[in-house]
């Protein structure tokens, strides 16, 4: 059966180029989202503060709903300090360092603030100088609370040495210390007596608590430390790391970028598959539909049914096979080209790298073989079953009646996706958003499967209504489309694709961008943004000065952190993780947030507010409490005070401060809003406070980072829009050139009847302008209504946002392709004799 699967693929060449092209392109795309994917789970940040620690005990910085994935905490989660003393009883530890990091920032003698590594937890207790392997230290520990340590560079930066007086910005204060040592060392850090550290971190975390527990061991006997450590910790539900693993704790933040990565995949794989399934699906039905009259053939010299879809398939494997080695490494290379993207992005840490592994090959691999399989035995059914005499009679010409089964199951899914479609409509969310391009896909396998019967008909009608005069080409033209409506049809479909695939994913995502803008926009009452990128956020005593300057009318603090909400839907328990704004009572007078009941006013203790769609889909009202997962993994209880409408530019719940206290990494706020009179006096104002003090960044017109605005899934969908769509349109074009290299008979048989060629290429370029009319056409109408229900929901009228000329730019290429591959075959073929082409296969 190989052998003989091997002599008819050398006969079928452009045929078999098309299955190659379209699983190479699968292969890459499906091996880059696994490495991904894999990624996600298996990928750890670098380990650098941390590295001579053997074994660290944190607390969980992830939560695991039941039957979920696990939801990575963004904040740092904190142990009781008495665990460091249990910690160092146990046999084997030789130090058990109660490492604790707080905003800390020092500055220079022009008052500049000098980088000690990340601001935000740059400063550490003394003791934390145990995870510095063979640090010099020149002068004495700090002993009272005015007393600082400094790494050499930031002491040299700073231009101090043992005994010099140095500011410092620490927790959002601002002291003078006395420098009493300076620590040689690759680790920069601000190191304060153990009392001082305990107290400034308070102000973040509460007291008497410490980010995370570093043990070093003696030599030989890590593995028994590590089994106790893991016995304590399981006790109170604490997490034990060691190798690799050590980065995570380090680093949460990462820990919560990468997060990203299993949704980023898991939103591109199902839009992958169907592509590829259908790419490569359309490349085996030209495929097989070329080596109909071989397979009848073998029918009639006795080959069972069976067999000649094990040949089918078996063919196409080989095909398939091939095409793997190319596409697998491409997919490597592909994973690494989406991971700067994200990094560019800002949604993936630059230090974190990608985990590579056979895994996403062996996945792929299996996949796409099986897919090819499939399709393979699906497009060799038919002739296959029939009985040996008429499949040699049919394997000529192809049915001349389309089933009406598959018509009805197509029209079927149609319909589904109009269904599908209303989405938007009752949900204004990036969820309801998300099956706008999904239902434009569903639309067009529909299309594929009702196709045939609707070009059919649609031939028929044209040729009644051809006049009488027509010339020869045009007739040709309008009777292939009813006599092929199969080859037709497959044409029709794969270019509407392309159009469906253009317009529902790059419109969505214009669309929501529009909207999310128009939320931000009209909800913002602030001229200004105050951030303070050099200190890990807001000096405590900013807010006052801030409005002390005149023409500043208002002034509320935001900050950004995360929530998970556990609810139930259909009687199902949904975990979902939003970015949630954290806000004052002071917040209604920078933001609007479209305040449909309730007020902001009374956002204090334990209150939320929600947005309507959120609260409606939950079941959620006024006075109502809910229990939500904060971004360090406390659960707390909070009361519905507000609901509000802008939820798709400011995210689905904003939290009370007083709730959030103590459940932040840095415990301070992260921007300040501030509203003004809009003269130049409160301008300059803001300008010169922004001088003076150090470390603060004053931008004009910025609303605040809510993190919702749009996910991570549908920026890069943006850019790996156009790789998709070439992998798609290269198929198309694959496929589109294979069906017309295969009508050489037909075309030599036209022109031993007379036909001259510049007919027989008008012939053609009028088949093609039929072709480009239908799929425009179909792809224009199937994008229309989920669009326009889209654009309803969102923007309040039936047609979406989005450039002008992306429609004409989509019909230009479909157009272009249509034609080109169709003409280019079509000229080669005539330069072939008419008797010579006959004789070949």
């Amino acid at each position: 059966m190989l052998y003989l699967a091997l002599r008819m693929a050398r006969q079928r060449i452009a045929a078999l180029l098309a299955i190659a092209c379209a699983t190479l392109g699968g292969a890459a795309f499906i091996t880059g989202i696994g490495v991904l994917g894999e990624s996600g789970f298996r990928s750890h940040a670098p380990v650098s503060r941390l590295a001579q620690a053997d074994v660290v005990v944190s607390a969980p910085q992830t939560y695991r709903p039941k039957g979920d994935l696990p939801i990575a905490l963004p904040e740092r989660a904190r142990l009781p300090g008495e665990l460091v003393g249990r910690l160092a009883r146990l046999p084997g530890v030789t130090a058990a360092i109660g490492d604790v990091g707080f905003p800390a920032a020092v500055l220079d003698r022009r008052g500049a603030a000098i980088p000690a590594g990340d601001p935000r937890t740059a400063g550490h207790g003394w003791s934390s100088l145990g995870l510095v392997d063979r640090a010099r230290v020149t002068g004495a520990a700090p002993a009272s609370p005015g007393e600082v340590a400094l790494d050499e560079r930031t002491a040299a930066a700073a231009g101090v040495t043992p005994g010099s007086r140095v500011p410092v910005i620490a927790a959002g204060r601002r002291a003078t210390y006395r420098v009493s040592a300076v620590v040689g060392s690759s680790q920069p850090g601000v190191y304060f007596a153990e009392p001082t550290a305990a107290r400034l971190a308070g102000q973040g975390g509460g007291m008497g608590r410490v980010d995370l527990v570093a043990l070093r061991t003696v030599p030989g006997s890590r593995e028994s430390v590590l089994a106790a450590a893991r016995d304590l910790a399981r006790e109170r539900g604490l997490v034990v790391s060691t190798g690799a693993a050590r980065g995570d704790v380090e680093a949460p933040g990462a820990m919560a970028g990468r997060s990203v990565l299993p949704l980023l995949a898991s939103s591109l794989a199902g839009v992958t598959l169907l592509v590829v399934g259908f790419i490569v699906a359309g490349a085996l039905a030209v495929s097989i539909g070329a080596q109909r009259q071989d397979l009848a053939l073998m029918r009639a010299v006795g080959a069972t049914p069976k067999q000649v879809r094990r040949l089918a398939a078996a063919q196409a494997g080989l095909v398939a096979t091939a095409s793997l080695v190319p596409g697998v490494p491409l997919g490597y290379l592909l994973a690494e080209q989406f991971r700067q993207l994200l990094v560019s992005a800002g949604m993936l840490p630059s230090a974190l790298p990608l985990t590579f592994s056979p895994l996403p090959a062996v996945a792929a691999a299996l996949l796409l073989i099986a897919v090819v399989q499939v399709a393979a035995w699906c497009a060799a059914f038919r002739t296959s079953q029939m009985p040996a005499t008429e499949a040699v009679a049919e394997s000529r010409s192809e049915p001349r009646h389309p089933s009406t089964r598959r018509a009805f199951a197509g029209f079927l899914l149609i319909v589904a996706a109009a269904v599908l479609s209303t989405g938007p409509l009752l949900t204004r969310s990036q969820a309801g958003a998300a099956v706008t391009a999904l239902a434009g896909i569903l639309a067009t396998v529909g299309l594929a499967l009702a196709g045939p019967v609707l070009v059919s008909r649609i031939g028929q009608g044209l040729a009644r209504r051809l006049p009488a005069g027509v010339s020869a080409p045009a007739w040709l033209a309008v009777a292939n489309s009813r006599g092929y409506a199969l080859r037709v049809a497959a044409a029709v479909t794969t270019l509407a694709m392309a159009v469906v695939f253009t317009l529902t994913y790059g419109l969505t995502q214009t669309t929501v961008l529009k909207a999310t803008s128009a939320d931000v926009d009209a909800g913002t009452r602030a001229q200004f943004t105050m951030t303070a990128p050099g200190l890990g956020g807001l000096p405590d005593d900013l807010p006052a000065a801030v409005r002390a300057i005149p023409g500043v009318q208002a002034a509320a603090p935001v900050t950004t952190t995360t929530a998970i909400w556990s609810y139930t839907m259909l009687g199902d328990v949904e975990t979902d993780s939003h970015p949630a704004l954290v806000l004052t009572p002071a917040a209604a007078s920078v933001l609007d947030l479209g305040l449909q009941n309730g007020s902001l006013a009374s956002l204090t203790g334990h209150t939320i507010a929600l947005d309507a769609n959120a609260a409606r889909s939950r079941k959620v009202s006024i006075g109502d409490t809910v229990s939500l997962i904060l971004g360090d993994g406390a659960q707390v209880n909070a009361k519905v005070i507000a609901t509000y409408s802008r939820g798709l530019g400011f995210g689905p719940v904003a939290l009370s401060r007083d709730l959030t206290a103590g459940h932040t990494t840095t415990g301070l706020d992260q921007r300040m809003m501030i509203r003004t009179d809009g003269t130049e006096t409160a301008r300059r104002g803001l300008a010169a406070l922004t001088a003076t003090r150090p470390g603060l960044a004053l931008e004009a017109g910025n609303a605040p980072d809510t993190g919702d605005g749009i996910p991570p899934e549908l920026w890069i969908n943006v850019a790996v829009l156009a790789v998709l769509l070439g992998y798609l349109l290269l198929g198309i074009a694959n496929k589109l050139i294979a069906s017309t290299v295969q009508r050489r008979h037909e075309i030599a048989a036209l022109q031993l009847i007379g036909a001259t060629p510049r007919q027989i290429r008008s012939m053609m370029r009028r088949e093609a302008t039929l072709i480009c009319v239908l799929a425009l056409g179909a792809g224009l109408l199937l994008s229309a209504v989920p669009l326009a229900l889209l654009a309803v929901a969102f923007l309040d009228r039936p047609w979406p946002a989005g450039p002008i000329w992306l429609a004409p730019a989509v019909a230009a290429v479909v157009t272009g392709i249509a034609y080109l591959t169709m003409e280019i075959p079509t000229r080669r073929a005539l330069r072939v004799p008419p008797a010579q082409a006959l004789t070949r296969p």
